[in-house]
């Protein structure tokens, strides 16, 4: 049973190591075309490792494309838009999963209903005009505020919480702690890996935004690095694709810096969020 046991752990593992590599090989391939030479690039047969650092690809995407300014607006963007749909997703979360008031039901299965829609297409138009007549076009603020609340986190939020022993919040009440103290002192501490994993898959979702920033911002001071490589792609003309992946390496580092920051807590909201209490 033991050597079983072994051998289909040593299976387990191996088939993860391949699929570990098969997912992270763009990444690496890109990482590596981005010290490329052009020469290089077009070479046949392809060559995987650069003779040496080609640095000037990543000065020539900064100078081609407005990227340092581009990166501060999508990290505006990203930090406010995780800041937002944690706190509305943990208030909104904890009333549905904590209070009984009239309607509940059929406000939480409004709210669940609405994540099978594309919201960001389905609304970009309706958007756009109430954006244009608040005057919003071309701001963080038509960056920011359509997506600082989400039915997503709202319901991860409140399947959480429902996970927690309802004694919890009784012996916090026989203490005399309100509502919100309850909120604040026993279940935040309580969340950090679900708040940590649901951060992360925030940030990662508002940094890649591509469509509404797009269509809400006019000038490239107010453009998002997504929209940055794109650029980057139509100015070089030549497909220098040396440069092309240092530009989207430089775009792409942030996300991968969060995730290495909070994947334990990431992993752990996974595992918490298949329990039921």
């Amino acid at each position: 049973m033991r050597r079983k046991n072994k051998v289909y752990f040593i299976i387990s593992e191996i088939l993860l190591i391949v699929i570990t590599f098969v997912m992270f090989a763009p990444i690496l391939l890109a990482f590596l075309m981005s010290f490329m030479k052009p020469a290089e690039v077009f070479s046949f047969p392809p060559k995987v490792i650069p003779s040496s650092f080609y640095w000037e690809n990543y000065r020539e995407a900064l100078k081609l494309v407005p990227l340092g300014r581009m990166l501060l607006n999508s990290a505006i963007v990203a930090i406010f838009i995780t800041l937002g749909k944690l706190i509305t997703g943990v208030l909104a979360g904890y009333a549905f999963a904590n209070f009984n008031f009239k309607g509940k039901k059929v406000a939480f299965s409004t709210l669940f209903i609405t994540l099978f829609l594309p919201a960001e297409t389905v609304m970009i138009v309706p958007l756009f005009l109430l954006m244009k007549s608040l005057g919003w076009v071309n701001t963080y603020l038509a960056l920011i505020i359509p997506f600082t609340a989400s039915a997503t986190n709202t319901f991860l939020m409140r399947q959480h919480f429902r996970t927690i022993p309802q004694e919890l919040s009784d012996a916090a009440r026989i203490d005399g702690a309100t509502s919100m103290q309850y909120l604040i002192k026993v279940l935040l501490p309580l969340s950090k890996a679900m708040i940590g994993g649901a951060a992360m898959i925030n940030f990662v979702y508002a940094w890649n935004m591509y469509l509404w920033p797009l269509v809400i911002t006019m000038e490239d001071k107010m453009k998002t690095a997504q929209i940055g490589v794109k650029m980057l792609i139509d100015a070089e003309a030549a497909n220098n694709w040396g440069t092309i992946m240092a530009g989207t390496m430089i775009v792409l580092a942030p996300t991968l810096l969060v995730f290495f920051l909070i994947q334990n807590l990431f992993v752990k909201s996974l595992v918490s969020s298949g329990l039921k209490g």
